[in-house]
């Protein structure tokens, strides 16, 4: 995909991220691998959803500036601290949603083994110590999750998600902020039941061929 056109799938991705209540106003900014020197990113301090394909910058894997006429995200070290350490991914997307934030503010992960897709597209969730936004404090928080895991809360904060693509990543994003929201029911009626063990093992095993398959 040529940058252009991977500039306009990310104005859809903060459109539709925005549409759905999981970023608002200038939260939130997406990442995509465009070659192993070349990332686009997001811009900072404007609106997601009036973003255009103009407003996206492309930088370097060390965050120098290569194109846009705007400045990058403020998270830029976040995103490129994790496509540095995960070369299988090519997309981040980091946003505020508010079910799965508000389990990341309570200090909860999610690591209930009760939905099956949850388990079968993200896996765990594990909760990231908190880091101030915008400062490398929050990468240096993230960096010992990531070679396990493709989605993480972060502390009093939002949430990240990782893709093989930013469809990926998008979806991860949206399925995470459904799953927390049903468990979040579950518990105002009573209970969390979880899935047997086998049928826990059943699908991480069938995430794994997957990602095998994916890889092939």
């Amino acid at each position: 995909m040529t940058a252009r056109a991977t500039a306009r799938r990310m104005v859809e991705c903060c459109r539709q991220l925005a549409a759905r209540g999981l970023i608002a106003g200038q939260d939130g900014n997406l990442s995509v691998r465009l070659s192993p020197n070349r990332v686009l990113v997001t811009p900072a301090g404007l609106i997601k959803s009036l973003l255009r394909p103009s407003d996206m910058v492309e930088v370097d894997s060390a965050g120098r500036k290569r194109r846009g006429r705007r400045n990058p995200t403020s998270e830029l070290d976040l995103h490129l601290r994790i496509l540095r350490r995960r070369r299988d991914v090519a997309a981040v997307v980091h946003a505020h949603p508010p079910t799965a934030t508000g389990f990341a503010t309570a200090g909860e992960e999610l690591d209930a083994f009760a939905l099956p897709e949850l388990i079968f597209l993200i896996g765990r969730v594990p909760l990231v110590p908190y880091g101030t936004p915008g400062t490398p404090a929050l990468a240096d928080r993230v960096e010992p999750f990531l070679a396990e895991h493709d989605a993480l809360l972060l502390a009093n904060h939002g949430a990240v998600t990782l893709g093989r693509t930013l469809n990926e990543a998008w979806v991860r994003m949206e399925s995470l902020e459904h799953a927390a929201l049903i468990l979040w029911t579950a518990r105002t009626l009573g209970r969390v039941t979880p899935l047997a063990h086998e049928a826990v093992e059943q699908l991480q095993r069938l995430r794994a061929r997957a990602h095998r398959e994916r890889d092939a």
